[in-house]
């Protein structure tokens, strides 16, 4: 029985519900005065439901799609601006004790590299991720609660936060962890942890459990519950995502959607970010083998429909994915990215081995080139950690964001950050962009007396202070 308000999984996540969905979009795919209801509704931006978005998703008729391109790439305006926030993973550790197919990370792998870092490694590692400019990081681990338990991944964030190296600081960290306790998250949540990021992989059942048939994440209900143990053990912000390629996507995109109305049916606040990874190939592990790929068009339209479904929550694309493919969904709804990413453990001090990767990253460019290539297409590249640190997270928030106020801090931080960087990591071809960028925005914002503070403050970065925020 499907009940958005359950605590079950089987019940907010009902497969019964998912399957009469998908069987009403196939029946309305042409239905022209239906789907343009949806686009008028969508357009008064309070989001679609799961069953309405799945009419958009499988729309057939090309000007009713292309209305639906425009009105995603309006949408993400309204609420985004220009604006795209920065990150990058920090793999601490790849021994696992699950048995997930489609990861090399799965414990039958014998032949991949195990790694783990020290204290004194992750140190180096963030001393490099600060040197590029990043101030935001995902952490990431695999399950093995001997090699790293809630302890290990405790100490590594106090690790972090405390490194200060020339003018760089992480002010964020974000993690994706394994499914774990109310208790283990109260425990994340006072040692400062940004967003909870964990992807369901797959939200059919079935699937799942023939995806995961050892370890720990093979408990569906457990792992699928986790979001709610997450916010009970108080962390205001979470994020969800599935790994599009292991299922049917049309059936994923549905459960990714009624995941999201589940938060907000019973916690009150709705993922704080949706992540929109495709299988990628890496050690011991054949992308060709599962057969439920998607191509560009489709991916697109699946960031596109989210967008409209979900208008509040940021959508986000790492380096799984093409230069080509990430530039033509941040039109259509993709607010944060990753950039100069690797995602092996101790990357960033050392040349990464391809046998210790969770997967092959398709755009390899540096931090800068993709802050320039951001730059170039009139994007504000931002290094924003203001709301977190200000308390401005969960339902107060979601509040910002869906009354359009967020738009007041997020501007102004966004370009004072920019200067950062420029002032301290750019390139002289990006530093000339940047400067350019931020003198054609600050006209754009709308209080006198907070463009004269932002004014104010990117004159004394000139001078060596920074770390202003609103």
């Amino acid at each position: 029985m499907y009940d958005v308000k359950s605590s079950k999984a089987e019940e907010f996540i009902s497969d019964e519900e998912i399957l009469d969905t998908l069987d009403y979009a196939e029946k309305n795919k042409s239905n022209k005065e239906l789907i343009e209801a949806l686009l008028q509704k969508a357009a008064s931006l309070k989001g679609l439901t799961h069953r309405e978005a799945a009419v958009l998703l499988d729309c057939d008729l090309p000007e009713e799609n292309e209305k639906m391109y425009r009105l995603a790439e309006q949408i993400k305006k309204d609420f985004y601006g220009n604006r795209i926030v920065m990150f990058a993973p920090l793999y601490l550790s790849n021994y696992c004790v699950n048995g997930c197919t489609y990861c090399p990370y799965h414990y039958k792998n014998k032949h991949i590299c195990r790694k783990k870092l020290t204290q004194d490694e992750i140190r180096r590692e963030v001393i490099a991720l600060q040197d590029m400019g990043h101030k935001r990081l995902a952490l990431e681990t695999g399950e093995d609660p001997v090699n790293n338990p809630i302890e290990y991944v405790l100490e590594s964030i106090k690790t972090i936060y405390s490194i200060k190296h020339k003018n760089g600081a992480i002010r964020r960290v974000n993690v994706n962890i394994a499914a774990t306790t109310v208790e283990n998250y109260r425990k994340l949540k006072e040692a400062g942890i940004g967003t909870y990021i964990l992807f369901q992989e797959t939200y059919n059942k079935k699937a799942y459990e023939q995806l995961h048939p050892t370890g720990p994440k093979s408990n569906y209900a457990y792992h699928t519950e986790a979001m709610d143990r997450a916010m009970d053990g108080g962390i205001d912000d979470v994020g969800c995502g599935v790994l599009f390629g292991l299922n049917l996507y049309r059936y994923d995109f549905v459960g990714l959607l009624m995941h999201a109305e589940h938060l907000e049916a019973a916690k009150g606040v709705g993922p704080h970010t949706i992540s929109v990874p495709r299988i990628r190939p890496a050690d011991d592990i054949n992308p060709d083998e599962f057969e439920n790929g998607i191509n560009d068009d489709i991916f697109a339209k699946i960031v596109a429909v989210l967008r409209i479904a979900v208008p509040y929550t940021g959508i986000i694309i790492s380096t799984r994915e093409t230069q080509k493919t990430r530039e033509r969904v941040l039109h259509l709804g993709v607010s944060q990215i990753s950039g100069g990413s690797r995602t092996s453990v101790g990357g960033y001090c050392e040349e990464e081995e391809e046998d210790s990767a969770q997967f092959e990253v398709s755009d390899t460019r540096t931090l800068d080139q993709v802050v320039n290539w951001l730059l170039g297409m009139g994007y504000i590249p931002s290094f924003c950690t203001a709301c977190y640190r200000e308390g401005r997270t969960g339902d107060r928030f979601m509040r910002l964001v869906k009354s359009g106020q967020i738009a007041n801090c997020c501007q102004p931080n966004a370009l004072m950050t920019l200067k950062e960087y420029l002032e301290d990591y750019a390139s002289p071809d990006t530093k000339e962009k940047g400067l350019k960028l931020i003198q054609s925005e600050i006209p754009k914002i709308p209080s006198e007396k907070v463009r004269q503070v932002v004014l104010k403050h990117l004159n004394e970065m000139e001078n060596g202070m920074r770390d202003f925020r609103f």
